[in-house]
């Protein structure tokens, strides 16, 4: 679950750093490990800032100004392979050939076989452990064996047909070549989303290209499309070139991004998130009704879990007649609990982030309407709350099913057994949670609720929910590996061991990553200042 954002500006003597850096506050929540900007400047020379970190921190003033060029690359990133190192920042970049940036969403499942071809064939260093970095390089190799000095829009394409045959997985892709244009390609499942926007400019057109189309609003960019399922996106300030990359495949986008990644803002695959959303709460009313009627229990008050279930709690609300109240305060300057390292830092921070209100829970029995329950973790800490300040009973709806099995296409689900749904069936799972009851909606009803938006979607990816992974090449070995690397405790050592980075301590990384100065003729993209030579297409 990272953010991509991808800009060109008509007028090359306008600083696109500011934009990028506007667009990936807006996609914030898509990760809030780290983020960077790369910019291309005159005579195709790279500028660059990122490390750890919030948008508004790692950003200010004087490190925006350094970025020069009037397009660039942003991205904000948490990660999904356990690991917190500085270096693992994108986006990433690589000298040879051209001059490449490079921001990813997603994720691949055969990576073992990928680094065994860069190491043994395509004699390609990897230097961190972030199947982005892999990517890059294999989209690399693939340009560098035309063997030309200069390349075109059909070579980029080829490299990207290759590459569509030998990677597996998740991704949405931003790239910039130096001195030539900015890329945007998806994966031929269209499991993570990107899409581009244009706005007059003068004379002629800016393009963006992002994970999702509120950057696009914001930024006055009109004519949103998402990039389809296995096609390439090429533009420059000649215009816009267009390829379907790979042959046609089950389009199958991730369920998950309208229970709870995307912003309700935002329109994903020609669905608004935001009807998607109520049509979740009417879907999971008629199901509340069905099984409070059958437990013989009566609700007085229905609260959502702020703020991604608020759209679907209202709409279940009005639909079953109950009054809605916002019951709980959320402090907004702590992120979110789904995506933050360790179960004690999550559990920790519910408390920080929620506080109940007596009123609205003292002697009654409550509906808490969640989107999802993942490990259970803030579910249990928020249950107990509302029965710390008086509730008599506490039902907890999800506007989701019960998710049973780890995702492996970019989100950072935790490995099986932490999951809490893993091996328990409803009854059980609200007991674990301390819940009186746990409602949660079926399958079909979620895939009616995004579909009856576009029709033209026929599959979703619910790998969570049914186990059924759209890509294939998930085995039980692969499960063993995403558990080894994915558990709560191994990602703590993990977290401890990058204290110590290129020797350094971590405030000390920090600030060698954070450099707004042009990137390193190497593969190693955190500090060094050599610049390459300008490329003009031909």
């Amino acid at each position: 679950m990272c953010g991509i954002l991808g800009l060109l500006l008509h007028d090359s003597n306008i600083d696109a750093a500011p934009e990028i850096f506007e667009g990936l506050q807006l996609l914030q929540h898509r990760g809030q490990d780290a983020c960077g900007i790369i910019t291309c400047g005159p005579g195709g020379r790279f500028y660059q800032c990122k490390a750890n970190g919030m948008v508004r921190d790692v950003f200010d003033a004087n490190s925006i100004s350094r970025l020069v060029g009037g397009m660039g690359v942003g991205h904000v990133r948490y990660p999904t392979a356990g690991s917190f190192n500085n270096a693992e920042a994108q986006p990433f970049y690589v000298n040879s050939p051209y001059g490449i940036c490079f921001a990813h969403n997603g994720n691949l499942i055969n990576t073992a076989s990928l680094i065994q071809f860069m190491d043994e064939e395509a004699h390609r260093h990897i230097n961190t452990a972030s199947d982005s970095e892999l990517l890059l390089n294999i989209f690399a190799h693939n340009l560098q064996q035309t063997g030309k000095f200069r390349i075109n829009e059909e070579d980029i394409f080829t490299a990207l047909g290759t590459m569509v045959t030998q990677v597996k997985g998740a991704y949405a892709c931003v790239a910039m070549l130096a001195g030539f244009g900015i890329i945007a390609f998806r994966d031929p499942h269209g499991i993570r989303p990107v899409g581009i926007a244009s706005r007059q400019s003068g004379s002629g057109k800016d393009y963006i290209m992002a994970s999702e189309s509120v950057v696009a609003d914001a930024g006055g960019f009109t004519d949103w499309e998402d990039v389809k399922p296995g096609e390439a996106i090429i533009i420059t300030r000649n215009g816009v070139t267009r390829r379907q990359i790979s042959p046609p495949a089950t389009f199958a986008p991730d369920i998950f991004e309208f229970v709870y990644l995307a912003r309700p803002d935002s329109v994903i695959d020609g669905v608004s998130v935001y009807r998607s959303r109520m049509s979740m709460g009417d879907a999971l009313a008629d199901k509340v009704k069905k099984v409070l009627d059958e437990a013989g229990i009566t609700v007085d008050v229905v609260i959502p879990v702020p703020d991604t279930s608020r759209v679907a709690a209202l709409n279940l609300a009005q639909k079953l007649g109950l009054p809605y109240r916002e019951g709980f305060v959320k402090n907004r300057y702590v992120g979110r609990t789904f995506i933050m390292p360790g179960q004690q830092m999550r559990k920790k921070n519910v408390r920080k982030k929620l506080n109940a209100m007596a009123l609205e829970f003292a002697d009654k029995n409550v509906l808490i309407v969640d989107d999802s329950i993942v490990r259970g973790t803030t579910s249990k800490e928020i249950i107990q709350m509302a029965k710390d300040v008086g509730a008599k009973k506490v039902i907890v709806a999800s506007c989701a099913p019960p998710i049973r099995h780890p995702n492996v296409y970019g989100i950072d689900m935790p490995s099986r057994t932490e999951l809490v749904a893993y091996n328990r069936d409803e009854k059980a799972i609200a007991k674990e949670i301390g819940a009186d009851l746990a409602i949660f909606q079926t399958l079909p009803d979620l895939e009616d609720s995004v579909r009856q938006w576009n029709p033209k979607i026929t599959s979703f990816d619910c790998s969570v929910f049914n186990g059924e992974y759209v890509t294939g090449g998930i085995d039980e070995e692969y499960f063993r590996h995403i558990d080894s690397i994915r558990a709560d405790n191994v990602r703590g050592k993990l977290q401890l061991n990058t204290a110590d980075i290129n020797g350094k301590d971590t405030k000390e990384a920090q600030n060698y990553t954070n450099s707004s100065t042009p990137v390193t003729g190497t593969d190693d993209t955190v500090g060094l200042h050599n610049t390459f030579t300008s490329y003009t297409p031909k």
